[in-house]
C-alpha cells in the first residue's frame, strides 16, 4: 500500500472542488480540536499515556483524510489549504506544550517555528494571504517523521519498559523530520518568490 498519495486513482484526474463540508475537512477540524485536549492532558493532568493516544489519533487522521479525499473524489480548494495549516498548527502547538512541560528543549521549538515565520512573512509580502502551493513530497515525509517522533518521545517519559529505545527512535525521527522541515522550507521559499514574481509580471503586462 502506498503511504504517500494513498487513494490516488490514475484513471481519474484529481480536481479541487469548491466544497466546504466534506469528510476530509471534518477530520481536519477534528485534528485541530485534538490540540487543546493534548495541551490539557500534558500541562494540567500530566497524563502522558492519554496524550500519546491523542497524538496517534491526530496523526492517523492526517493520513486518513488524504486517502478519503483522493479515493472518493472529495478533494477541495479549502482542504488543500486547511490540511497543511492544521498540520503546522498542531505540530507547533504540541512542540510549545512539550517545551513548557520540559519534555523538549526550546531550541526544538525554534527549529520548527523559524522557517514557518520566514515563509509566512514571504507569503504576506507577495500574496497578502496563503500562497496556495502544492505540498511537496519532502514536506509530506517531513510531517510524517515529526508525527511519528512526537508520540514516541512522549512515550519515552512513561514508566514502561524500553523507554531508552523509544527515546532514541523518537529523536531519530524528529532529527530527520527537522532536516526535512528546513529543506521543505527552503524549497517553498523559492517557490513563493517565483510565483510572486510571475504574478507581478502578469500584472505589469496587463497594465502595460
Amino acid at each position: 500500500m502506498r503511504l504517500i498519495g494513498a487513494g490516488s486513482r490514475p484513471d481519474r484526474p484529481q480536481v479541487d472542488h469548491d466544497l466546504i463540508v466534506t469528510v476530509p475537512n471534518i477530520l481536519t477540524v477534528l485534528r485541530f480540536m485534538g490540540v487543546p485536549l493534548f495541551v490539557w492532558l500534558v500541562l494540567s493532568q500530566r497524563e502522558y499515556g492519554f496524550a500519546v493516544l491523542v497524538l496517534v489519533v491526530m496523526g492517523s487522521t492526517d493520513w486518513v483524510d488524504g486517502y478519503i479525499a483522493r479515493r472518493f473524489d472529495q478533494t477541495s480548494k479549502l482542504g488543500r489549504i486547511l490540511d497543511p495549516m492544521a498540520d503546522r498548527a498542531a505540530l507547533i502547538a504540541v512542540a510549545v506544550t512539550l517545551a513548557v512541560a520540559g519534555v523538549v528543549q526550546w531550541w526544538y521549538l525554534a527549529a520548527l517555528v523559524v522557517p514557518d515565520i520566514i515563509l509566512a512573512t514571504a507569503s504576506l509580502i507577495y500574496f497578502r494571504s496563503h500562497p496556495d502551493l502544492p505540498v511537496s513530497v519532502v514536506g509530506k515525509i517531513r510531517t510524517a517523521l515529526l508525527l511519528l517522533g512526537t508520540p514516541l518521545l512522549v512515550l519515552s517519559k512513561l514508566q514502561i519498559p524500553f523507554t531508552d529505545v523509544y527515546f532514541v527512535a523518537a529523536w531519530t525521527f524528529l532529527g530527520l523530520g527537522l532536516v526535512g522541515h528546513w529543506i521543505a522550507a527552503y524549497n517553498y521559499f523559492w517557490a513563493i518568490l517565483r510565483k510572486g514574481k510571475d504574478l507581478q509580471s502578469e500584472d505589469d503586462g496587463g497594465n502595460g
